[in-house]
């Protein structure tokens, strides 16, 4: 029982730092049409900039909080230099994120380094809490609560916001949104900041959670995202939240029971989906 409790904490930690990178992901597919490969770039980008600003600051918060505003920092560029003159274009946009991916990930190895760098955690976050034969990890628990936190935030920003009715409107019709007289340009530029300081977040809590962070880290987590974007359905938070924690507890208990089926296992779930609705659990039909 204990092992099956600690597999499942496991599990919802590594759903958790999915959904920071998969949020953001679906509400750029959904509102923006945009196929952003480049967005795992931002999630190492997250990484390496946490473990630097903990160096400095000596504050994980503070960490964390500078690794998002970088993040949203280095969305901004991309989406001004890379992705706003290729809207409409599936082609081009895989093409130019792709090469943006690429560009990401070896200037990590220009600011930092080519090797990968290990991450430290605060004093009060390390350790343990025993309940009774059970031991759950603080850091993990931790995890856990800053996903429900940033959930619970931004289903509040998309529900009951003026700002949110309209990202949700243009997930549906952005055409009709912008008919309205409202600038789509700033709303698209809005839900990039906001999906590239969710990844970068996600990256930033990530590094202590895996203890080595590496340059060609954003491509292996981008890779889950989409599995995430595609089982959850496109534009859905919900449904990224929910396809998040099942691959996160899947590939948790998978990789210590079936190890040889950790890696199919989300392939297999997503082909899954698929056949039975490809519009994704939450998405909406075409």
């Amino acid at each position: 029982m204990d092992v099956a409790i600690n597999l499942l904490v496991n599990g919802l930690a590594t759903g958790t730092l999915i959904f920071l990178l998969a949020s953001g992901l679906t509400l750029i597919f959904g509102l923006m049409s945009v196929l952003n490969f480049a967005h795992g770039g931002l999630f190492a980008w997250g990484a390496f900039a946490g473990v630097w600003l903990f160096g400095v600051t000596d504050s994980f918060l503070l960490a964390i909080v500078g690794a998002a505003v970088i993040g949203m920092l280095l969305g901004f560029v991309l989406e001004r230099v890379l992705i706003r003159p290729v809207y409409g274009d599936h082609i081009q946009q895989l093409l130019v994120t792709l090469g943006g991916m690429l560009v990401i990930s070896e200037l990590l190895k220009v600011f930092w380094s080519p090797n990968p760098i290990r991450a430290g955690l605060p004093d009060y976050l390390q350790g343990s809490i025993e309940l009774g034969d059970i031991i759950l990890i603080t850091y993990r628990l931790f995890v856990i609560a800053v996903g429900i936190a940033v959930y619970v935030g931004l289903h509040l920003l998309l529900t009951r916001t003026r700002l949110g009715l309209i990202v949700r409107a243009g997930v549906i019709d952005k055409e009709m949104v912008q008919a309205l007289g409202i600038n789509i340009k700033q709303v698209f530029t809005f839900v990039f900041l906001l999906g590239a300081g969710m990844a970068a977040l996600g990256g930033s809590l990530l590094a202590p959670y895996s203890g080595v962070i590496f340059a060609e880290m954003g491509m292996q987590y981008a890779i889950l995202a989409f599995i995430v974007v595609i089982v959850g359905g496109m534009g859905s938070v919900q449904g990224s939240m929910i396809a998040a924690l099942l691959v996160g507890v899947l590939g948790s208990f998978m990789a210590y029971f079936v190890p040889e089926l950790s890696l199919a296992v989300n392939m297999l779930l997503m082909l899954a989906v698929l056949l039975i609705k490809p519009s994704g659990l939450f998405g909406a039909k075409g």
